[in-house]
């Protein structure tokens, strides 16, 4: 195992975000030509008049929902890839906004929103259909991945995606609509800064593709072979992970928690499991990778 040497200055951390953007990518971006190669990638993907680009994934979900004028006392019902109670507050205050939201179906629901969790697609879309209400899908992680039924991001009314969760980009989302051609819902200049950036970076989606696969298979073999630690999602061929979850039973998983995050990784709980998310995004090499083992042994190590 790689060494590393952790300085208590927080200044002199490092910052790993599950995001691949970093900070010299603010300067990078910034002296980007324009280009909007972007436009002809989203068209075939969708089409020319039914997707704007959004602020971010929560304006996004935000807009979709402002569509149906729901009543406070309605409810979105919420499905998950894992089935896991745990929900992003980022997702849930978004729609405490507008109405209630809830786990199961109830009276009231009258929108499904389902979450394709971390790039890990929800496998059995099509049947949410047989419910007759509208659907929503959160692909905020899931801009590359696909299910076995080829049908993520095909089922939604509305479907949503986080540009920073994929893009070396510190802002942004897209809202795909089949209800038709919508309005802009950002700037002119926010715009144009997207589309080149997003153009510079589309060249390059196979291999982000690959390196985030290659990623989250190297960070599986290290933790499993340093400290028995399985991957919580198994990648097959159509996955594009957007983090590295393990399953951890024997740790404080709170304190580690914080033990990341003191070092500069944005990592966390996914609660209601004993299970640890970290990132794989493609800004990441195989010594960055090293550096977030090297913090689980700091970490039981220190404490023993």
């Amino acid at each position: 195992m790689r060494n590393f040497y952790i300085s208590n200055d927080r200044f002199l951390k490092p910052c790993y975000r599950i995001s691949p953007f970093r900070t010299g990518d603010i300067a990078r971006n910034a002296c980007l030509d324009y280009d909007n190669s972007i436009q002809r990638f989203l068209e075939n993907r969708f089409s020319s008049d039914t997707f704007v680009f959004t602020n971010s994934g929560r304006e996004a979900l935000n807009v979709a929902l402002q569509n149906y004028n729901l009543d406070k006392q309605d409810v979105v019902t919420i499905f998950t890839t894992s089935g896991n109670y745990y929900v992003s507050s980022c997702v849930t205050k978004e729609i405490e906004k507008i109405c209630n939201w809830s786990r199961n179906i109830e009276q009231r629901t009258r929108i499904i929103l389902v979450i394709h969790e971390f790039g890990f697609p929800y496998e059995d879309l099509l049947q949410l259909k047989s419910y007759g209400l509208p659907i929503i899908e959160d692909s905020a992680h899931c801009f590359a991945s696909q299910n076995e039924e080829e049908s993520v991001g095909k089922v939604g009314d509305f479907v949503i995606y986080s540009l920073p969760k994929f893009f070396p980009i510190n802002f942004g989302g897209i809202l795909f609509s089949r209800a038709g051609k919508m309005k802009q819902v950002i700037t002119a200049d926010k715009k144009e800064y997207i589309e080149k950036v997003l153009s510079h970076n589309i060249h390059d989606f196979d291999w982000i593709v690959e390196k985030r696969r290659y990623n989250y298979q190297y960070l599986s073999n290290a933790l499993e072979r340093e400290f028995g630690y399985k991957a919580r999602f198994a990648l097959n061929d159509k996955y594009v992970p957007g983090a590295f979850f393990a399953k951890i039973d024997d740790l404080d998983l709170d304190k580690l928690k914080t033990f990341f995050q003191d070092n500069g990784v944005e990592a966390s709980i996914f609660y209601g499991e004993d299970a640890f998310f970290m990132p794989v995004n493609q800004s990441l090499c195989n010594v960055d990778l090293d550096y977030f083992v090297y913090l689980i042994y700091e970490f039981t190590h220190s404490r023993n």
